[in-house]
């Protein structure tokens, strides 16, 4: 389906994750080895944070294959940020368009989405009457992922970003039940407001996409004392993505099913989540 990451700590150049480890997000585009696709071609993007700075992030994104988009290589290659997320696209059926390209923003926040919602042009007319209408302008796309970003906001993604994502889950599983269509969500999710970054990975059954988050920094240099590369990286340093970005021994969580994560100052969390009726 798509392939994405989501970046906090040290700031570095974008170019350090999106093209320099072996299996880098731009490699995944062409060779992803955990997703539904191997080639996610259809589209990509990427939206950063200036440092100390919680205004709303720049966002570029483009139409054609990731790996080919000379502008990328050029943004990536002389941008720092300390927080960002990108995304690769394989499309579930909706145009190839920029609007259809994440991540997707509003104000201060991003979303990036890896999944479907199953039959989405039979739940669509319910999913978008339910967002609330003073945020239905912001639409410009046509993807099931978008509609889901606006529904978050509808239920309060900017003042409890946890719940407002269990009742986004709650409703498209009511609506789909009432359509008759089984398993109707597929997700894991990144979004932030530019603080903190709050991941999600669920499915109605059981059964979700993949998702990893990188091992603490002072486990890692501890396992890989020889590693230059971790020593100029602070402890508040994580990574969560869809699928490793190299095989570095240790450095590589996988998310339990069924949970979410927050990446913040201080400790991270990891609980489990569930989805709420709105």
């Amino acid at each position: 389906m798509c392939r994405w990451l989501a970046y906090s700590g040290t700031p570095i150049r974008l170019d350090e994750l999106l093209y320099r480890p072996r299996h880098s997000l731009i490699d995944q585009s062409l060779h992803a080895r955990l997703g539904v696709e191997t080639t996610n071609g259809d589209g990509f993007g990427v939206g950063w944070y200036v440092a100390d700075s919680m205004a709303e992030p720049a966002l570029y994104r483009g139409t054609g294959p990731a790996w080919s988009d000379a502008n990328l290589r050029e943004i990536a290659r002389s941008t720092t940020s300390p927080l960002f997320l990108a995304h690769v696209r394989a499309s579930t059926g909706t145009p190839v368009q920029q609007t259809n390209c994440h991540p997707f923003r509003f104000q201060n926040w991003l979303w990036v989405h890896n999944g479907s919602i199953r039959d989405f042009a039979l739940l669509k007319r319910d999913l978008v009457l339910a967002v609330d209408p003073e945020l239905y302008p912001a639409m410009t796309g046509s993807t099931d992922s978008e509609v889901m970003f606006h529904l978050a906001v509808t239920y309060g993604l900017r003042d409890r970003p946890i719940a407002a994502v269990q009742r986004t889950a709650g409703l498209i599983e009511s609506v789909g039940r009432a359509h008759g269509v089984p398993d109707p969500l597929q997700m894991t999710v990144a979004t932030t407001d530019g603080d903190r970054i709050w991941c999600f990975r669920y499915s109605s059954e059981g059964r979700s996409r993949s998702l990893f988050y990188s091992t603490g920094i002072s486990a890692l240099r501890t396992l890989h004392p020889d590693r230059e590369m971790l020593r100029g990286l602070s402890e508040e340093t994580r990574l969560v993505v869809s699928e490793p970005l190299g095989e570095l021994a240790g450095a590589w969580q996988p998310v339990p099913e069924s949970s979410y994560g927050v990446i913040q100052k201080g400790d991270d969390e990891l609980s489990r989540f569930e989805p709420s009726m709105p």
